[in-house]
Parts: C-alpha cells; sequence; structure tokens
C-alpha cells in the first residue's frame, strides 16, 4: 500500500535517507505491466507517496519510457517526482540577510504564525528553495525557520525540513569563461551549453504548450533569482498553477520566460510548461550557476545587460 505521508518532526535521525520514494505529482493509474495496454489495477491521488521498488523501459511514451513499480503496481513515471525524506539539524544563528535553503522532505506545512495551527496558507515540496531569514524556537523547543516567500507573505516551516544551501554550492561556475551560449531546440525538446564552443551539458527540458509557447529568437539571460513565487489564475496566460519556491531561475525575455527548477512533474522531453524553460533541479541550478551574470551566495537578485546568450529555435 502506498504511503499516506505526514513529515514527523524530529521522528527520525538526520540525514537517514529511506527507501526509494516519489511522490504523485498528477492522479495516476496502476497497471499490471509497464504499458498503459495492459490491465488497470487502481489509482493512486495527487500527493500520495509510493515506494518506488523497480523501474523499468515500458512504452506508449517515446520521450520519457521508464515506469516505476509500486506497492499497487507500474505507473508512468512522468507524473511521479522522485523525492527523499531528510531531516536536518536546525540553524539557529541566522546571519544578515538570511542563508537560501531547500525543502527535504517529500511535502511540508506552512503557518502564519508560531503555535497558530488554523490555516495552511501552501505546502511546500521537496526541491523547492526559499530564503531563510529568521529561525523561531517555540515552548516545547520546535525550531522554525520564517521564509520569504516574493509573491504572498511570510511562512512559517519547520527547521528540520529545509536543508540550508552552503555558499559553495552557490558559487559561479567557470567564471573566467566568457564565451558561453545556450542553444534549446524545442523540437528535439533539448537544452544544450557551450563553453567556448564546447558542448559542456546537455539535458532534456520541457518547454511551453501550444497557446503558451517558449519565445523563438536571439535572446540573454536578463535576471537571474535563486527563488521565485510563479502563479497565475488567468486561461488566457496558459494553465491556472501556483508554485512557490521555483528555484534557481534565469530570466532570457522582458515578459518573464525562464530556465528553471521544476518539482510539479518529471516529464522532461516535451512541451509541458506555461512557456518557461523547464529543468531538473539539477540541471536548472548548473546553469543558475554557469551563465552570465555572475551570482553569489547572498544574492537574491542579479541583472546585467551582457548576459549569457540564449537562442531559442
Amino acid at each position: 500500500m502506498s504511503l499516506a505521508f505526514r513529515p514527523l518532526l524530529g521522528g527520525e535521525p538526520s540525514g537517514v535517507v529511506p527507501t526509494r520514494i516519489g511522490r504523485a505529482t498528477w492522479p495516476l493509474y496502476v497497471y499490471d505491466k509497464p504499458t498503459f495496454r495492459s490491465k488497470r489495477l487502481g489509482r493512486v491521488h495527487f500527493d500520495t507517496i509510493v515506494t518506488i521498488h523497480e523501474s523499468a523501459i515500458g512504452d506508449n511514451f517515446p520521450h520519457n519510457p521508464i515506469w516505476f513499480r509500486v506497492d499497487e503496481g507500474w505507473v508512468q513515471s512522468s507524473s511521479v517526482q522522485l523525492v527523499r525524506n531528510i531531516l536536518n539539524k536546525p540553524v539557529l544563528d541566522v546571519r544578515p540577510g538570511g542563508f537560501m535553503a531547500e525543502v527535504t522532505v517529500p511535502i511540508t506545512s506552512t503557518w502564519y504564525e508560531v503555535g497558530q495551527r488554523r490555516a495552511v496558507p501552501s505546502h511546500f515540496y521537496y526541491s523547492a528553495v526559499f530564503l531563510v531569514e529568521e529561525a523561531i524556537q517555540d515552548e516545547s523547543g520546535q525550531v522554525w525557520y520564517r521564509v520569504f516567500d516574493d509573491f504572498k507573505s511570510n511562512y512559517l516551516v519547520a527547521a528540520e525540513h529545509l536543508r540550508p544551501i552552503p555558499d559553495s554550492e552557490l558559487t559561479p561556475l567557470s567564471p573566467d569563461v566568457t564565451d558561453k551560449q545556450i542553444k534549446i531546440d524545442l523540437t528535439k525538446q533539448q537544452l544544450t551549453a557551450y563553453e567556448n564552443g564546447k558542448a559542456v551539458l546537455v539535458c532534456k527540458i520541457a518547454s511551453g504548450l501550444l497557446g503558451s509557447e517558449t519565445p523563438r529568437g536571439q535572446h540573454q539571460v536578463l535576471n537571474k533569482r535563486p527563488s521565485r513565487h510563479m502563479a497565475t489564475g488567468t486561461v488566457r496566460t496558459g494553465p491556472a498553477y501556483n508554485l512557490p519556491g521555483v528555484g534557481w531561475c534565469s530570466f532570457f525575455t522582458e515578459a518573464g520566460a525562464a530556465m528553471h527548477a521544476t518539482y510539479w512533474h518529471n516529464d522532461y522531453g516535451r512541451r509541458n510548461s506555461a512557456g518557461c524553460v523547464n529543468l531538473t533541479p539539477e540541471n536548472a541550478k548548473w546553469i543558475y550557476r554557469w551563465t552570465l551574470p555572475h551570482t553569489g551566495p547572498t544574492d537574491t537578485y542579479v541583472t546585467s545587460d551582457t548576459g549569457t546568450e540564449v537562442i531559442v529555435f
């Protein structure tokens, strides 16, 4: 049976990583074989945490043929976010300006004030990124981080659920190289990063859906943010979504198209965004650190008129 997940506050030693698990980012049918043509055995609901026992190459999805075997049967991997459940040692002394941190549990609840449990304004998901501005310890000894959310307000999150990102993970990559270029092939759904004319990163992407296509042409990285709350509620601008803590955003158009991390799907290799270039968190972070303008560990917004060239075709 799939796990009904509720993050614990101290029920697991710091650093312990359990069996490989995933989060259903969309309601999923379960099949008895890794193919949509096989018998349906049931359904996995949105935000269910599943144990992944093995993976296999299935059919029907040429861009992503990987399937996962969970307790109930087989599910297609495009709507399963691979996650962990890691608890972290809280940091009580938050430096001026705060520090960046990432969610290390599948799902964590947020609160407005310590001790006020009547409202849960939002959930944060594994790999989402936030600026921690303050640490607060309540009467029971539980430590909470007050995190900055640039769209709504400041939220409180259990400190064990966020990993402070070391400064060494946020320094620029290849800082002495100025000949950098990114090419995004919408037909192949592929991003290639070049350094002095040589490819140094090739990865799958998910670009804009029909009606909200990623803009073609010659662009450049205009500004970068380590965390952004992305949301819309209008059909005209694409599917409605509410995504706090989108990590490692490198914006390349004035209209807001960006290369950024994705935690709401695992579906790379086909169009599946509202116009941005969706990347795995690992690839988005690499692009964020590698592209110009340079960013540092304490930067929350950097802009430049000489950013890395981005060609979309």
